[in-house]
């Protein structure tokens, strides 16, 4: 009996154009003490690798959707990028 498929989705979040990003500019901050220099901006992004099994993956990608909707990101803040990885 063979093992049930799985499918691996990565999501991408982070803060939107405009919204201020504290611990970027802390990195940034601290990088320039390091003498890491030339820097024209920093950024910061979460990424989640979910990992379903038995299930298609367009129906992971609606799964991983939901999670999004309902924990992961907010709107208003933040933009979000969701893809399956490749097996």
């Amino acid at each position: 009996m063979g093992e049930a498929a799985t499918v691996t989705v990565e999501v991408r979040v982070e803060l939107k154009p405009g919204i201020l990003d504290a611990e970027a500019l802390s990195v940034g901050k601290s990088l320039a003490l390091l003498g890491i220099d030339n820097l024209s901006a920093v950024s910061i992004a979460r990424q989640y690798r979910l990992i379903f099994t038995g299930i298609s993956e367009s129906e992971a990608l609606s799964r991983a959707q939901r999670a999004v909707d309902r924990l992961l990101a907010n709107p208003v803040v933040h933009r979000v990028a969701i893809q399956p990885v490749p097996a």
